[in-house]
C-alpha cells in the first residue's frame, strides 16, 4: 500500500507531464492520412489509440476517486479524441494536485493505466515512421518538462537529433 505523500503525487504528476511532452511529437504536422493509418487488419489506428488513451486516463481518474469505472468509447473525430485525451490527462493531474484522497494505490495507478499509456505513446511515434512521416529523435533526459504542464502547448525540444 502506498503512503499518499505530496512527493509521491508530484512524481506521478511528473510522469503525466512527461507523457504530455512526449506525445506532442507524433501530433505535430501530421499527414492527413495518419489518423486512419493501419499497419495490419488487427492493428489500432492512431485515432483508435488516442481514443483508448483518453479512456485510460478517464479510468485512472475514476480509480483515484474510488469508483473504478471503465468505459470504452467509440472513437469520434481526430480533433475530438485529441481534445478528450488532453482533458482526461488534465483532470487526473488536477485531482493529484488537489488535497482529495486518492482511493487506490499510486503504484497500481501507475502500473495499470499510466504505464499502458506510455506504451501507446511509443506506438504513435512508431506509426508516424511507418506512415512515411517520421519524427525526430530527442534526448528526453535534458527536456524541459514541468509538473502540471499537461496540455498541448509544450516547450520546444532542447536537443533533437
Amino acid at each position: 500500500m502506498t503512503i499518499d505523500t505530496e512527493s509521491n503525487r508530484m512524481f506521478l504528476r511528473h510522469i503525466l507531464a512527461t507523457i504530455a511532452y512526449r506525445i506532442r511529437k507524433p501530433l505535430t504536422n501530421i499527414p492527413d492520412s495518419y489518423p486512419g493509418y493501419r499497419v495490419g487488419e488487427q492493428s489500432m489506428t492512431p485515432l483508435e489509440l488516442f481514443s483508448h488513451l483518453a479512456d485510460l486516463f478517464e479510468w485512472a481518474l475514476s480509480m483515484a476517486r474510488g469508483e473504478n469505472k471503465w468505459e470504452f468509447n467509440k472513437p469520434q473525430s481526430w480533433e475530438v479524441e485529441v481534445e478528450r485525451f488532453y482533458s482526461a490527462l488534465k483532470n487526473l493531474d488536477d485531482y493529484l494536485a488537489s488535497s482529495e484522497i486518492v482511493h487506490c494505490s499510486l503504484e497500481r495507478l501507475f502500473q495499470g493505466p499510466i504505464a499502458d499509456s506510455m506504451t501507446h505513446v511509443g506506438q504513435l511515434a512508431m506509426l508516424r515512421r511507418l506512415a512515411g512521416s517520421p519524427i525526430r529523435g530527442e534526448n528526453y533526459f535534458v527536456a524541459d518538462i514541468e509538473v502540471g504542464s499537461v496540455g498541448k502547448d509544450q516547450k520546444k525540444a532542447v536537443r533533437e537529433f
